[in-house]
């Protein structure tokens, strides 16, 4: 099935938070009402900071945020109340100020080292995705100026497993282990969306769509949902090199 993609230009970063918090919002009560329950994965970064922040003020009462279940695209081996920590970053935005019940975020423990966080969190994902036949309902996803998303960086061994939702891998070009998602999971999700801002990510953006097909080298291009809808949530700037023809406001 050729999934249902969509580019959506705004004018500025601030546009582009607004525009997330509404289609946050929006596949939360999709989700809740056809399913009883929104299972949404959550990504790190600034944009998204700025989108959390808005869904904690103006999405407090109409998000039912009592059937919502939180899940992470990738982390770095901190501890959770680390600076570089996404899970602190969105709990500090978000989390924490919609009265989320702790048993409904699902972080992951990096603390422990990359490898056994990611087999703790593939049980978690699996076990709690069973009666979601597997999916999220949205995956959130940023992109790097080397077209990395998630951790799922140029050149590693990540962007190969098939067998896997989650795992822990060493990113050579940082020096460093990190947990993240793999392919198969996220491109399970009925909605996945890109989230890219800032003049940097024009160029990586442009090859992204116009270069042949090179997860190796582009990573961003292996995010192509199996049967659901994805989206790609742009500002001006981050837009700049792209074809007219490809762009919706």
């Amino acid at each position: 099935m050729i999934p249902k993609r969509r580019v959506q230009v705004c004018p500025n970063a601030d546009a582009v938070a607004q525009a997330l918090a509404e289609l946050f919002t929006e596949s939360a009560a999709d989700a809740i009402e056809t399913r009883g329950s929104f299972h949404v994965c959550l990504a790190g970064g600034s944009t998204p900071r700025t989108a959390y922040s808005l869904l904690a003020t103006q999405a407090e009462r109409v998000v039912a945020w009592e059937k919502v279940q939180v899940y992470f695209g990738d982390e770095r081996c901190v501890p959770p109340e680390h600076a570089d920590s996404n899970y602190r970053m969105a709990n500090e935005a978000l989390l924490s100020r919609v009265g989320l019940r702790s048993e409904h975020v699902h972080r992951m423990r990096s603390e422990l080292g990359a490898v056994a966080a990611a087999t703790e969190y593939e049980r978690i994902l699996r076990r709690q995705l069973a009666p979601q036949d597997g999916r999220f309902d949205l995956a959130l996803l940023g992109m790097g100026n080397d077209a990395h998303t998630a951790s799922l960086f140029p050149h590693t061994e990540a962007l190969h497993v098939r067998d896997r939702w989650c795992v822990g891998h060493f990113v050579p070009r940082l020096g460093v282990e990190r947990v993240t998602l793999t392919y198969p999971i996220i491109n399970s999700a009925r909605r996945v969306l890109f989230v890219v801002t800032g003049a940097g990510k024009a160029e990586p953006l442009r090859a992204v769509f116009s270069e042949p097909l090179d997860v190796s080298e582009r990573p961003a291009q292996g995010i192509k949902p199996t049967d659901g809808e994805l989206i790609w949530l742009l500002d001006q700037a981050a837009a700049a090199k792209l074809p007219p023809e490809l762009l919706t406001s």
